[in-house]
C-alpha cells in the first residue's frame, strides 16, 4: 500500500486532486491512501507518509516541510497536472518516487 500525502495552505484545494488520484488507483488496482492536509498538520501526519507531494502554491515552503518531514520524500506537484486535476499523473510520479 502507497501512503501519500497532499499538502496546500489549507488542504481544500488538493482535496479534488486527492479524488482523482484515488479514481486512478481504483482503475489501476492499487491500494493507496492519499490525504489532502494543511501544511501545519506536516508533522502529525509525515510518519505515516510515504511521500509528501506540495501544491505549486506551497512550493516556497519544501525545505521547511522537508525538514519537518525527517526522511520522508517531499516533492512539488508539477504545475501543469496539479492545474487541469491530472490525479493519473501525479499518481504515477509519486509511486515512481516512492519505488525509486
Amino acid at each position: 500500500m502507497y501512503n501519500i500525502l497532499l499538502v496546500c495552505a489549507a488542504g481544500m484545494s488538493t482535496s479534488m486532486l486527492v479524488k482523482k488520484m484515488e479514481r486512478a488507483a481504483d482503475n489501476q488496482k492499487l491500494e493507496v491512501k492519499i490525504q489532502a492536509i494543511p501544511e501545519a498538520e506536516v508533522t502529525k501526519h509525515s510518519n505515516e507518509a510515504d511521500i509528501i507531494l506540495l501544491g505549486p502554491q506551497v512550493r516556497f515552503m519544501k525545505d521547511k516541510i522537508q525538514e519537518k518531514a525527517g526522511v520522508t520524500p517531499v516533492e512539488v506537484i508539477d504545475m501543469a497536472s496539479y492545474g487541469t486535476m491530472n490525479g493519473e499523473k501525479v499518481l504515477k510520479s509519486a509511486i515512481e518516487r516512492i519505488e525509486g
